[in-house]
């Protein structure tokens, strides 16, 4: 799809799970990163996005992308992803 010159966020979200489902996180970032470009109110894929930079060793900016991700799941009501996040701040900040 993304041949053809299909980019949307679901797609994007869809790759990124699709790597992350297999431990590939480093993979599934730069897909997770473009889901939230194009849909900055998907919380989910914030949240994915977070632990995929986490799982790939990338704290610093996985920290970010939380405190993102959480202002976004906050405004939308997700409050499973909220919880989530919040659990995974504070293993960053141990």
């Amino acid at each position: 799809m993304l041949a053809a010159g299909t980019d949307t966020a679901l797609l994007r979200f869809t790759l990124g799970s699709a790597h992350a489902r297999h431990k590939q996180f480093a993979q599934a970032v730069p897909h997770l990163a473009r889901a939230v470009e194009l849909d900055p109110e998907y919380s989910a894929a914030w949240k994915l996005y977070a632990r995929s930079l986490m799982e790939s060793g990338d704290s610093e900016q996985a920290g970010r992308v939380l405190e993102q991700g959480l202002a976004v799941a906050h405004r939308r009501g997700d409050m499973q992803a909220v919880r989530e996040m919040q659990v995974w701040q504070r293993k960053l900040k141990r």
